[in-house]
């Protein structure tokens, strides 16, 4: 029989199976994609959160549908997505590295150059669906950062295991890490 952890979030039940992702460590696999009801009602609950912004932005892809409905929410026109690869389009993207605990290898974050430009001296709110180690999170940062915006909010649906206790961090919920004794 599957592990799973009952995450109740937004009036939303959800199982989610656990899966070690390390030697040690496993967690409740937390896919908001194709999750049109969870989304949608988390996305107000987390826009509440935010202090005043300009611009949203996440990282491509999980956190799509949630910055799409925040925006849609909050009355924004647009959002930025920190894309996984460089596009032909783009014109002199900004380009930061970053290894996650969900990835487990490195991989690039690019932000196009016209985003960037209209990121530039704005309050940004930095959205993802789950914040574990915190690592997208600075790369996203880094890019706000040298796009010349000035981050003002850092925030997702679940904080996960040590990111729970930080301070700069906005979140609905805790989602607890697991060791593989506690899932056998």
């Amino acid at each position: 029989m599957e592990k799973t952890y009952v995450l109740e979030i937004a009036g939303i039940t959800r199982h989610l199976p656990i899966i070690p992702i390390a030697e040690h460590v496993s967690i409740a696999s937390f896919v908001i994609l194709g999750d049109t009801e969870l989304v949608t009602a988390a996305a107000p609950l987390l826009a509440e959160k935010l202090p005043e912004v300009d611009v949203l932005i996440t990282a491509e892809a999980k956190g799509i549908p949630l910055i799409h409905e925040m925006s849609r929410v909050m009355n924004m026109k647009k959002y930025y997505v920190a894309r996984k690869s460089t596009k032909p389009y783009m014109e002199s993207p900004l380009i930061n590295e970053v290894e996650s605990i969900t990835t487990q290898k490195k991989q690039i974050l690019c932000l196009d150059g016209a985003d960037a430009r209209e990121i530039a001296g704005k309050r940004v709110a930095i959205i993802d669906d789950v914040i574990s180690t915190g690592k997208s999170l600075q790369a996203i940062e880094d890019l706000v950062v040298k796009a010349g915006g000035h981050v003002v909010a850092r925030a997702a649906i679940l904080a996960e295991g040590d990111a729970a206790g930080r301070s700069d961090i906005l979140f609905l919920q805790e989602l607890p890490l697991f060791s593989h004794l506690q899932t056998e």
